[in-house]
């Protein structure tokens, strides 16, 4: 069996909608689970909404343009008005709720903005069944389970894996649509798996199902050796092998989740990164291979903040010192994207996600001077060669840079 992930892009409006289908139909000649992200830019109205709705302000704007475009779409699909738009209705009546909800901000986000998902994969469960695909519309919160750590949630392989086997016998006879992005805790409680983490969700199934492939249908050829919005020389890879590919994703590579790659590598299940809009192209397969003299690749992390802890009473920064650091890291859940440090004082770059560096920046205080700076780019170059190496490491605005044999990290301002 296969494993397909659609993502926002590819559902932005009805043609896309009609485009999954016509993919389905042209690859579904064995058993299928497609799992599919929340409409384009939905995710991100969304998390405005729990913003407005947490601080008090009016958001019902935005909720009534999620809904008119949900609506749009159903209606250009041809869709049984009456029941699908009271699903929607429904769907964006439980978003309102939920987004009001008073509690830990982490949580509320997760309830809110995972029915994104729940939206788009009912919608496209909707037409396929009017298509006469058979169809099995299924909560991937039953399926994928987590512990309760809202926006980062970590999976329960094993229960995980009991569940999921289940999904074996339907998919004997039915092609199955399910969410990204989503699992569910032993309370019944909605998580989230990171941002952009329906790639993670993919590989969760294809794992558990033992699958022969996993698709991601992107608006993009391949995986490529950077941004193409950002280098327009930018090339696209025929193989990678699996270390390589994670390497990119911790890099900050956004073709594909990070978690993707290792549960698929573990598994030896190969990963195929293709174009949606012309699926005639070759794509990307990551797999077990060995590819030499691959070209330089070159990441572009945005929203970074550079975090300095210098130590108060003019002594050195010691493992001590780096222990207080790290355990408070870990504390907060905050990961780091590099690092480095001096006699007197250590610096590390992160995410910024305001209100967790916020509480991170004042735990820190506590033993340390803090400095922070925000607004800054990490750029990740991979495989360097003498070019690439010089044109990046002397580019203006440098704050950090570090470099290994074969990668070089330096972080600009913006």
């Amino acid at each position: 069996m296969k494993v397909f992930k659609f993502g926002g892009a590819s559902l932005k409006n009805s043609k896309g909608f009609q485009n999954v289908a016509a993919l389905i139909k042209e690859y579904a000649n064995e058993p299928l689970l497609v799992v599919v992200s929340a409409i384009d830019k939905t995710t991100n109205a969304l998390e405005r909404v729990v913003a407005l709705a947490q601080s008090g302000k009016d958001y019902s704007s935005i909720l009534k343009e999620i809904y008119l475009q949900h609506k749009q779409i159903s209606n250009e699909l041809g869709l049984e008005a009456d029941i699908v738009h009271q699903n929607l209705e429904t769907l964006v009546q439980a978003i309102a709720s939920k987004a009001e909800t008073k509690g830990d901000y982490d949580f509320v986000y997760d309830q809110a903005v995972s029915q994104g998902e729940i939206l788009s994969s009912t919608l496209l469960s909707s037409y396929l069944q009017a298509s006469k695909f058979p169809v099995q519309w299924m909560d991937a919160r039953k399926y994928v389970h987590t512990d309760e750590t809202y926006r980062e949630g970590k999976v329960n392989w094993t229960q995980s894996q009991a569940s999921i086997e289940s999904l074996k016998e339907i998919l004997q006879k039915k092609i199955i649509v399910t969410q990204g992005f989503i699992g569910g805790t032993t309370q019944n409680n909605t998580t989230t798996l990171g941002r952009e983490g329906s790639d993670f969700s993919a590989a969760i199934f294809a794992t558990c199902l033992k699958a022969k492939s996993v698709t991601i249908w992107k608006d993009v050829p391949g995986v490529m050796s950077a941004d193409p919005k950002r280098l327009k020389n930018a090339v696209v890879f025929d193989e990678l092998p699996y270390q390589e590919a994670a390497e990119m994703t911790y890099y900050g590579a956004s073709v594909i989740h990070p978690k993707t790659i290792k549960p698929l590598a573990n598994a030896n299940i190969p990963l195929w990164v293709k174009n949606f809009d012309d699926p005639t192209l070759p794509g990307t397969v990551i797999h077990d291979c060995k590819v030499d003299k691959l070209p330089p690749l070159i990441v572009f992390k945005d929203n970074q903040c550079l975090i300095s802890c210098r130590v108060t009473d003019y002594s050195f920064v010691n493992e001590p010192q780096l222990n207080k650091i790290f355990e408070t890291l870990t504390q907060k859940d905050v990961r780091i994207n590099v690092m480095q440090n001096s006699a007197i004082s250590f610096s590390f770059c992160v995410d910024f996600r305001e209100p967790k560096i916020s509480k991170l920046i004042e735990a820190l205080s506590k033993n340390f001077e803090v400095y922070y700076n925000t607004d800054l780019t990490l750029i990740t170059v991979k495989n360097y060669d003498t070019a690439t190496f010089q044109q990046y490491r002397t580019m203006p605005g440098v704050m950090l840079e570090q470099s290994s044999r074969s990668t070089l990290q330096v972080l600009v301002r913006n």
